[in-house]
């Protein structure tokens, strides 16, 4: 098939989904209601596809995204549609513009793609090479296609794309290597390499502390110091859950938070340290906490915890498995406390579904590897205002390197 018919027929196949939410009672009443809540029901259709593509992509309705709901209901085209389900939602830096789309560094997964536009270029006016986008691309027939683009930044503004990139690591450690199957072997050596030194520093895989000190025992075992923690283990006098405002992340707190670590609470609970040998390096809160309800004492707030560890997609399918091989009465627990009749696999059915399609290193573990992540604190500690080379020549009707999007001789080169 020829680029443009693919091109064809993916527009055909947008359209129809378009139509699926003007056809699909359910569909189109939450549609109408989200266009409400946004402030744009009376919007023109140019405006409109900048809502209707997050629209199908991220909405929820009965825990699947408008785009899975097209899918279970149309018969036809269900591989494309099945391309677009897959698409990369990332931050990328434009390489180069292209007569037909762009090249582009995924700064997430550390990977180059040539994208094709599925609309005309001259409709990109205004991005260059060297700015940064956020945008969502997707695969179909061997061919990467742009489907959108959200948000454009400047050249200037490299710790602001850096930034981003690094708070979707946050939420989601799977797109670190999701579509890099390089980056994945990479992670998965340095776990290798990493529990072997953990065994080795430590005796055993799994060191039960506080947030007192789970900082101070990660922090050395990641620079190679030695560190006593015989006075640092199993020191909770009472054990209890409760909400701890420092661990909810978001774009602007997550570095903060980051650099106060564990210790930042005031209050202590308790954390533990695990390295998984096939998944990286876990700090669990309310560990020992959860063990403790399991084992059928009677803990302040034993729902809440519960319904913590089977809802924080922080804690996978490999640590509730361990609970379980280790606590005779999980599920009958479990199911008590949930008013459940669960077996262990419907369970992580229920619950942990993200890590039965596509394994789920530790967040710790993949940012330790992220390029991004550790070009973010450099780019925050070493406070130096990013300024554009001008000993090279630059011609006078090139873009010009402060990342206005403008010809040189109508911005810096008439400073000059």
């Amino acid at each position: 098939m020829m680029v443009i018919d693919k091109i064809n027929k993916i527009n055909e196949v947008i359209k129809d989904i378009f139509e699926f939410i003007q056809s699909n009672e359910m569909v189109k009443n939450d549609f109408s209601e989200y266009l409400l809540t946004i402030g744009s029901s009376d919007i023109s259709l140019s405006q409109m596809e900048k809502i209707f593509l997050p629209y199908i992509f991220e909405r929820k309705l009965e825990n699947k995204s408008i785009l899975e709901m097209f899918y279970k209901s149309n018969e036809g085209n269900k591989d494309l549609v099945q391309s677009l389900l897959n698409a990369i939602s990332s931050v990328f830096e434009i390489k180069k513009i292209l007569k037909n789309g762009f090249e582009l560094y995924n700064i997430i997964n550390e990977k180059t793609y040539t994208v094709l536009s599925l609309t005309k270029m001259s409709n990109f006016r205004g991005i260059y090479a060297g700015q940064y986008i956020v945008a969502r691309i997707f695969e179909y027939d061997n061919e990467y296609y742009v489907i959108e683009i959200s948000n454009v930044l400047s050249h200037s503004q490299k710790a602001d794309a850096i930034r981003y990139a690094v708070m979707k690591l946050v939420q989601d450690s799977r797109l670190l290597y999701a579509d890099n199957p390089q980056k994945e072997a990479f992670i998965q050596d340095t776990i290798k390499e990493m529990y072997d030194k953990f065994i080795t520093t430590f005796k055993k895989d799994i060191i039960l502390t506080t947030n007192k000190y789970a900082d101070e025992i990660i922090g050395a075992f990641n620079e190679g110091d030695e560190i006593d923690i015989t006075d640092k283990e199993n020191i909770i006098s009472e054990y209890k859950f409760f909400h701890i405002k420092e661990l909810d992340n978001n774009y602007r707190n997550f570095l903060e938070n980051s650099a106060g670590g564990f210790a930042s609470h005031n209050e202590i609970y308790d954390v533990a340290v695990i390295f998984d040998k096939e998944r990286g390096l876990f700090a669990i809160p309310f560990y020992e906490t959860f063990t403790h309800i399991l084992s059928g004492e009677e803990i302040d707030n034993a729902k809440p915890c519960i319904e913590y560890f089977l809802t924080n997609d922080a804690i996978p399918d490999i640590i509730l498995k361990r609970l379980y091989n280790t606590n005779p009465h999980f599920i009958e627990i479990i199911n008590k406390n949930m008013e459940t009749s669960y077996t262990f696999e419907e369970l992580i059915n229920k619950y942990k579904t993200t890590n039965i399609s596509k394994t789920q290193y530790s967040s710790a573990t993949v940012l330790y590897c992220s390029k991004a992540f550790n070009d973010i604190f450099e780019i925050i500690t070493s406070p130096i205002e990013n300024t554009p080379n001008y000993n090279e020549k630059i011609g006078r009707n090139d873009v010009c390197p402060c990342g206005s999007g403008k010809k040189y001789k109508n911005c810096c080169g008439a400073k000059n």
